[in-house]
């Protein structure tokens, strides 16, 4: 995985600096697709193919391909943060995730331009390049900063962000918005960030996160503290002291009535 990823950065790295000149289609409102991401997936989906040709993909941009070992799956995100890579901001990364048997059980996000590969597998820890990664040890609400995700045009939830974004407001140091959920999971278990929460994200942008900040000795689950992240399209993900604290905050500020996201 960690092969692939640093094969496929090295056409986005050559595409990012030339990011005027690349051919861009709309897939919807303020949601774009580049030929970066397309011809990302294709190689990812090439490599990985080699070292485990019978297992299948759940890409992006390319849906799901069923394989022939339906035991195992891998999940693709060619470029989370593709609106930051299409306007020249360094803020993106690839994202690779192996499930087992419905279980997110290794993950890689590479973040090219600063070369940092934060990688982990279930039972063997979280890193970052070499270094073993720790969530933050920080208990109170107060010290803490949380990273979240806005609702672009076309989205629903934006009156329950407003609500959760104020609640938090209230209470924490900070929240950051910086355009990419995979990324937003790694700076959590890499004690960046106390925390992440967001609605309405899709697997691909958060199943690598979830094993990384579940072996750095954090906590991720839904806004019901299940584990149906991937099923619901809600993700809570925080150290071990402040998961419940966050989360019963957002449970606050949401009715039984309250629309899911």
């Amino acid at each position: 995985m960690m092969n692939a990823a640093r094969k496929a950065a090295r056409g986005l790295i050559r595409d990012f600096g030339e990011v005027e000149n690349l051919q861009v289609s709309m897939k919807g409102p303020a949601d774009f697709v580049s030929s970066a991401d397309l011809k990302t997936e294709k190689l990812l989906r090439q490599e990985l193919q080699k070292a485990r040709p019978n297992y299948g993909f759940l890409m992006e941009e390319g849906g799901e391909v069923v394989g022939a070992d339906s035991l195992h799956r891998w999940i693709i995100d060619p470029i989370d943060g593709t609106t930051n890579f299409l306007h020249g901001i360094p803020h993106f990364c690839i994202s690779l995730a192996l499930e087992r048997e419905g279980e997110i059980v290794a993950g890689v996000i590479y973040e090219p331009i600063h070369d940092e590969m934060f990688h982990a597998e279930k039972g063997a820890g979280a890193y970052l390049n070499e270094r073993r990664l720790r969530v933050s040890a920080r208990r109170k609400m107060e010290e803490a900063v949380f990273a979240t995700g806005i609702p672009f045009k076309g989205r629903p939830g934006h009156e329950q962000f407003v609500a959760d974004a104020t609640a938090v407001m209230a209470t924490c140091a900070g929240i950051r918005r910086f355009g990419s959920a995979a990324l937003d999971l790694a700076y959590v278990a890499a004690g960046r960030y106390e925390g992440y929460w967001e609605c309405g994200i899709r697997p691909w942008d958060i199943a690598a996160g979830i094993v990384l900040v579940k072996e750095a000795g954090g906590y991720v689950t839904d806004m019901d503290g299940k584990n149906e992240m991937l099923a619901t399209g809600e993700v809570v993900a925080a150290n071990d002291h402040l998961h419940q604290p966050i989360l019963k905050l957002l449970n606050s500020v949401r009715g039984p009535d309250s629309q899911k996201n």
